[in-house]
């Protein structure tokens, strides 16, 4: 019994690990932008390839795919805010621990991307992972050969 448990394992523990998605694919928020299909705050998967980008649905439905020489423009933001919504709820517990909570700050990562592709032309924003971003960025300015523009750099006046 143990021997066909081993062999059993042997068998499953190579099929895991080979199962697991490649290293070119990220899981994103999409965050708006020019893709049908899609609405702000869907999850989506960000497929990076040698000649195309691609975002992926949840369920597994393409919405777009971007050739890479088509790109315009890589950018990348931040929204930085306080915690006031947990401060408050922590405060009505213990204040001391209250104020601190209302201290510490949230930092939400978004890319986005233009293209022009002949007579398809588009953008879009996604929310990525904090740990995930500056792959993602550097993956795809090393796909395109573009650098990324900060957007929060960049003055606007209205």
């Amino acid at each position: 019994m143990r021997r066909l448990i081993a062999l059993v394992l042997c068998f499953m523990f190579p099929i895991a690990a080979f199962a697991a998605e490649p290293s070119n694919t990220y899981k994103v928020t999409y965050d708006g932008g020019s893709l049908l299909g899609a609405k702000s705050g869907d999850s989506a998967t960000l497929v990076l390839e040698a000649k195309t980008i691609r975002i992926i649905a949840k369920k597994d439905t393409e919405l777009v795919a971007i050739p890479v020489d088509s790109v315009t423009e890589i950018s990348y933001g931040q929204d930085v805010h306080r915690r006031v919504g947990a401060a408050i709820g922590l405060a009505v517990i213990s204040f001391g621990i209250g104020a601190l909570m209302a201290l510490s700050k949230s930092k939400k990562h978004y890319v986005g991307l233009t293209w022009a592709d002949g007579d398809k032309k588009g953008g879009f924003a996604m929310q990525c992972d904090k740990n995930d971003y500056r792959g993602i960025l550097a993956a795809i300015e090393g796909l395109t050969g573009k650098k990324a523009v900060d957007s929060d750099a960049m003055n606007v006046k209205n």
